[in-house]
């Protein structure tokens, strides 16, 4: 039988103590919406809550938090949106670690979900917890937030889990296994699969806080520049990064025959690309001043982070 999932909080030493601050927050908030292990299915149950409250970096809710900061709100009703956020990005990791997909067997420094609890309570995990997001994000905005906000929420949640987003990256990514890409070709699967979720934890931040479209779209081009370097740091520590230290499997993408970073511009040219996507995001956000100090922040902590 499975062990018995604590519930323990990971907040990233590399942070600051403001966004240490919010990962607690957050997975305090998570805790209170996922289901109780001991309610039946418990099996289903205790692997939703596996998957979720093992540990992780939360950059997505943080984004959440710290977009709403910039922008003057750091209200309850940031909650819904960043533990949806979370959810689905824990739904995807266990459906991206199984076999038919990225066949992985340690995730965040521990078995990956479907190594614990089997392939089919993963999948059905993966599937109750995309579903949970929805009901948490479609209840808690009705009742926080006007009907066209609400649904603006929904919109953005959902088209980056769709075939423009992580699903349609994840279908690129399986399809590049052994075959050489452009560097154009990598960077739109990965604006896809990891990069639109990434988006949308900053669209869910600009929308609760009541921002205007120009606003809006300027965030977006911060988004998109952090998720890309979130990625192009993944890519580097998949090469130069251990195990242990990272939480998954290091190596496994060249052994793959994956396409990478590294792999297509080498290591140089990928902190050089790193450098200047974290440039492109600051810039972005330099109007808001200190506001900005959180998302400022965490544009740097993804081109830097250890794991």
């Amino acid at each position: 039988m499975p062990p018995t999932v604590p519930n323990r909080l990971n907040p990233n030493s590399e942070l600051g103590p403001a966004l240490q601050a919010l990962i607690v927050r957050a997975g305090h908030a998570l805790d209170r919406r996922l289901p109780l292990a001991a309610h039946p299915p418990t099996e289903l149950h205790r692997a939703m809550r596996y998957a979720v409250l093992g540990g992780g970096k939360r950059l997505r809710p943080l984004l959440v938090y710290a977009t709403a900061h910039a922008l003057g709100e750091d209200g309850r009703p940031l909650d819904a949106p960043a533990c949806a956020v979370e959810l689905i990005h824990a739904y995807s990791l266990v459906h991206d670690d199984l076999p038919a997909m990225d066949d992985d067997a340690l995730r965040r420094g521990r078995p990956t979900c479907h190594v614990v609890f089997g392939e089919a309570m993963a999948i059905l995990a993966g599937d109750a917890l995309q579903a949970l997001a929805f009901e948490i994000l479609a209840d808690e905005t009705g009742r926080t937030a006007d009907a066209a906000t609400g649904m603006a929420m929904l919109r953005s949640l959902s088209r980056a889990c769709g075939a423009e987003g992580m699903a349609g990256g994840q279908a690129l990514d399986l399809a590049a296994v052994g075959r050489p890409l452009t560097l154009a070709e990598l960077e739109h699967m990965h604006a896809c699969k990891t990069g639109a979720l990434i988006r949308a934890s900053v669209q869910l931040g600009a929308l609760a806080s009541g921002a205007d479209a120009a606003t809006r779209e300027a965030l977006d081009r911060y988004a998109d520049a952090v998720g890309l370097a979130f990625q192009v740091r993944d890519d580097i520590l998949d090469v130069e990064g251990e195990s242990a230290v990272i939480g998954k499997t290091a190596g496994k993408d060249a052994a793959a025959d994956k396409p990478t970073f590294p792999s297509i511009i080498g290591l140089d040219a990928s902190r050089a690309r790193l450098t200047e996507l974290t440039d492109a995001a600051l810039a972005v956000i330099a109007p808001l001043g200190s506001r900005a100090s959180l998302l400022a922040e965490l544009a740097r902590y993804a081109a830097r982070r250890a794991h």
